[in-house]
């Protein structure tokens, strides 16, 4: 039993787990882990000084005999005076109206349950009984269904909650070791019978393929655990290395991001593929292993940089390479719907990735980059009012110094804007429907970088930020 303990203690210590003055919820099934869990902290809790609760959820799928588990740890508790959470959710009739995945909803409704009581009752800690024969079960099936890191460094110690942090004190120990903890305690507990079934994945890794790898080497799972905390450090700090090269590699540019394809090719391949995701979590706002399918067809897209290639990806986004670089942007349902529109005169617009502003130049105009770009010109040769509008057939700019108006396509082409963002460029014209200037591109002979005597009027363009 003190061995067991020490060894617990050590990981809590190790891990940072637990703090004085923690509010912690244990999270009871009454089962054997969590009874092994809740009677571990019973005995530890004045040592660390923290407030226990229970909570426990009723799935509803074993009728009479899954009330009596609840019934069990609320008896449990109130014996020992410990304030217990307990409901009963009828998860056949949720899955009956919505379908799905029942493990998934189970675990769906429990969480949901678990954060609303941490929200309730300020506590800080959810505490969960997974142990070292869960890491090797997790990592496993990752490994069945794909090959990510990401997948096969399996359960975390800790993680941020919906209300304060998931914490797993177990996972250095194994099932049997908990029993028999349990059983030197005289704790007693109540058996799930669907863990006997062959009907979900976990069961069957358990009751086939684990029993096999134990009989090869019994400390198998001991040494699981032992491997996906080290992949966890290593991530940690390959995922930290990434985060401080994105910005060299990835800009964005308004609702778009562009990635330097030469830039890319110079970092590791660890870091390519971390580079990447962080760049997909940022046009999807999560990370899930649909990230990892993409980021392999982004690295294919990386590996050349000749010609044009697009690849769709979901939620009505692309990825276009186009001069060595690769820009990503959600499609809109209709391209061109904003344009045209009008130009506020001594205000800020913003076009697709520009801010202009045309006026006067006032004390302070609200540049917010170097890369802002200003024009002058005399307001007496241009025709008002002005608009912004996308690219037509036949399109020509005056450009100074040249004695034939340029072609808008081929000075996309000579300016290496990428292809599938010519329909969508920016063009400023006046009342004439003349082209004043490509923004961020080309202006046209009515401006220059430099005041001259009878200039009047000013134009500002700039790259804006989401």
């Amino acid at each position: 039993m003190a061995t067991f303990e020490k060894k617990v203690e050590k990981y809590i210590e190790e891990q940072q787990l637990v703090e004085a003055g923690d509010r912690l919820l244990i999270a009871c099934s009454g089962g054997i882990d969590s009874m092994g869990l809740l009677h571990f902290f019973i005995h530890f809790q004045k040592h660390w000084k923290v407030e226990l609760y229970v909570a426990h959820v009723d799935h509803m799928l074993r009728g009479e005999v899954s009330y009596e588990d609840r019934q069990f740890v609320e008896q449990f508790c109130k014996d020992r005076n410990i304030p217990v959470f307990s409901t009963s959710i009828p998860i056949p009739e949720l899955l009956a109206k919505e379908g799905g995945n029942s493990q998934a909803v189970c675990r769906r409704e429990r969480y949901a349950f678990f954060a609303e009581i941490m929200k309730q009752h300020q506590i800080n800690k959810l505490v969960t009984a997974h142990h070292a024969d869960d890491q090797l079960e997790t990592m496993l099936m990752s490994l069945t269904r794909a090959g990510s890191v990401n997948g096969f460094k399996g359960i975390s110690s800790k993680r941020p909650f919906t209300v304060g942090t998931v914490i797993r004190p177990f996972l250095k120990v194994t099932k049997e070791e908990i029993g028999k903890y349990l059983m030197e305690k005289g704790g007693t507990f109540r058996e799930d019978a669907s863990n006997l079934k062959d009907d979900y994945t976990r069961n069957r890794f358990r009751h086939h393929i684990i029993p096999l790898m134990k009989k090869e080497n019994h400390q198998v799972a001991i040494h699981a655990a032992e491997l996906a905390q080290n992949l966890q450090q290593d991530d940690e700090y390959l995922n930290e290395l990434a985060k401080s090269r994105f910005s060299s590699v990835v800009e964005n540019i308004g609702e778009r991001f562009v990635l330097h394809i030469d830039r890319l090719q110079k970092e590791p391949l660890a870091l390519q593929r971390r580079i990447i995701l962080i760049l997909l979590n940022y046009l999807y706002h999560h990370s899930d292993a649909k990230n990892f399918a993409i980021s392999r067809e982004i690295l294919e897209l990386c590996k050349s940089q000749e010609g044009n290639a697009t690849i769709h990806l979901p939620d009505q986004y692309v990825a276009n390479r186009s001069y060595g670089i690769i820009t990503f942007f959600q499609r809109k349902t209709s391209e061109g719907e904003q344009y045209p529109c009008s130009i506020e005169m001594g205000e800020w617009n913003v076009f697709n990735g520009f801010r202009v502003y045309i006026g006067k130049l006032p004390e302070d105009a609200g540049i917010q980059q170097n890369e802002a770009v200003v024009y002058y010109c005399n307001s007496n040769t241009i025709a008002f009012p002005l608009k912004v509008r996308i690219r037509k057939e036949g399109d020509r700019i005056r450009l100074k110094g040249m004695f034939e108006p340029k072609r808008i396509s081929r000075l996309f082409i000579d300016e290496k804007i990428p292809l599938i963002e010519r329909d969508t460029w920016p063009i400023l014209v006046d009342s004439n429907d003349e082209i004043l200037a490509v923004l961020g591109v080309r202006v046209n002979d009515h401006f220059s970088k430099k005041k001259r005597a009878d200039d009047d009027m000013v134009m500002i363009v700039e790259k804006s930020s989401l």
